[in-house]
């Protein structure tokens, strides 16, 4: 293996034409090109949109406070599941065209806790506080997972399908800080053994749908790395520039254990990108000092630090080229 680049999802602007060209220009192989969120779009481009659109007998509104789960579906869900399809034909159009088509194609979605934390229930709610719904939500996620890959597959025939479980709020699921619908409290904290158990429902129906690859994103603090490795992920995707020492020696355990560490290594916004030189130093240091050999580098993808939505289109364009120039720089360290 060698090291190769990707983006978390998010992109900026409202395009998906324009969105698909540039990301397969930049991430074509051996890098990860990625099927772009579109948040600028607004309602049902959102992460939590996107992925509520994929439930199976769960529908889902908007309401001012946030998504709401419904008995039948409305506009908003249709709006969601629109946007998915027109940008699933996209990608069918863009990757048709091309000479050589990526051998991969990576898509996003919002893991089984941050839809439960981000989900409302009729009463207003979090969907987090009930057991049941929390349990339902997994298994209605696992459900519409085949369908979606297999409508991918159509549009990308051969090529490998990687797919990024994102869990933004799982550190605040984990300690129980997440504020209830009136904020005067928080919910009681899920289980550890329940969340890895609802990871291993989705990722099992992933595995099942024809992913090669399945990797679960979080936030560096607090990040739960044994948990993902033991719910059967192939890989980590987490932000390196505050990992602890203990968390830097989990991810060198699931580097010798064969996973995938997915760092979040470009910070994009300081206004100026970060030299290559410098990115390479900042992944090189603590794998040697972890006593990693150069040779297992090749088990890294590097990404943003960040989704992408809120820079420029140049900026956002800018920074996978530049993230491709350090997966090379380490693939330099890695061969000597």
């Amino acid at each position: 293996m060698e090291v190769t680049a990707t983006g978390l999802g998010p992109w900026p602007g409202e395009d998906p034409v324009e969105a698909a060209r540039i990301i397969r220009g930049e991430l074509g192989s051996p890098h990860l090109p990625f099927l772009a969120e579109l948040p600028d779009r607004g309602v049902g481009s959102d992460a939590l949109g996107r992925t509520a659109a994929l439930l199976v007998e769960m529908a889902v509104d908007v309401q001012p406070y946030g998504w709401r789960l419904v008995d039948r579906p409305g506009k908003d869900f249709r709006r969601a599941a629109s946007a998915l399809s027109t940008d699933i034909n996209v990608l069918a159009d863009v990757a048709g065209a091309e000479d050589t088509p990526a051998a991969e194609i990576k898509l996003q979605l919002v893991g089984p806790l941050s839809i439960a934390a981000g989900l409302h229930l009729h009463n207003g709610e979090r969907a987090l506080i009930d057991y049941g719904a929390r349990r339902d939500i997994a298994a209605s996620l696992a459900a519409g997972v085949g369908g979606y890959l297999s409508r991918i597959s159509s549009a990308v025939p051969g090529a490998r399908l990687v797919v990024q479980l994102d869990e933004p709020e799982i550190a605040a699921v984990l300690a129980g800080s997440i504020p209830t619908s009136s904020g005067y409290r928080t919910l009681r904290a899920v289980g550890g053994q329940e969340v890895t158990e609802s990871w291993q429902v989705v990722i099992d129906a992933l595995r099942a749908a024809g992913a090669a690859e399945i990797v679960v994103s979080v936030p560096e603090i607090e990040a739960p790395i044994d948990r993902i490795i033991a719910a059967g992920a192939d890989g980590v995707a987490v932000p390196l520039k505050a990992l602890t020492t203990r968390q830097w020696e989990q991810l060198a355990a699931a580097v010798e254990a064969g996973k995938r560490i997915w760092a979040g290594t470009l910070d994009a916004g300081r206004g100026t990108l970060p030299k290559v030189a410098d990115v390479v130093e900042s992944v090189w240091r603590p794998w040697h000092q972890l006593g990693l050999p150069a040779s297992s580098l090749g088990s890294i993808r590097v990404t943003p630090s960040a989704g992408l939505a809120g820079h420029t289109p140049s900026t956002a364009t800018a920074v996978l080229g530049r993230l491709t120039q350090v997966a090379d720089g380490l693939n330099q360290r890695a061969h000597g």
